[in-house]
């Protein structure tokens, strides 16, 4: 972690014997080991707060995404890959309408039923059956 060797660790174990003295060594290990720990579970806890920040952050952006995807039309949407150009709508509007309207009323239909009636062929009148010869008189 700090990368320290053994000629760096025995500098620092000659200094300490020097100032602190060989009685008092046993001492300043133990204080030296719980503030490591101290700073080692301030360290930890602060880490934890980060990432305990930045999965709320994760979250919220995960919200306002799913609020925005909620709140889109479809429908429209759809309705705009379907038929871009409004074609299909303006035709089935179209016959909407037409259908509503009330066939006695339209001219147009009067019209259409008129041309079919006049083009469709007459059938023939039924032809009388001729009567049967009693007479015997054949061939």
């Amino acid at each position: 972690m700090l990368d320290i060797g053994w000629v760096e660790l025995s500098i620092i174990a000659l200094i300490t014997i020097l100032v602190v003295g060989p009685k008092e060594i046993p001492r300043v290990l133990r204080t030296v080991t719980q503030i490591m720990r101290k700073v080692r579970g301030m360290a930890s806890e602060f880490q934890s707060g980060i990432d305990e920040l930045a999965r709320e952050a994760e979250l919220d952006d995960l919200k306002k995404d799913i609020e925005k995807t909620a709140s889109r039309d479809f429908a429209s949407e759809l309705e705009n890959t379907i038929d871009p150009t409004g074609e299909v709508t303006e035709s089935v509007r179209e016959i909407e309408t037409s259908l509503k309207e009330d066939p006695r009323e339209s001219s147009e239909t009067e019209n259409l039923v008129e041309a079919i009636q006049e083009s469709a062929p007459t059938p023939p009148a039924d032809e009388p059956e001729k009567p049967a010869d009693k007479t015997g008189e054949g061939a």
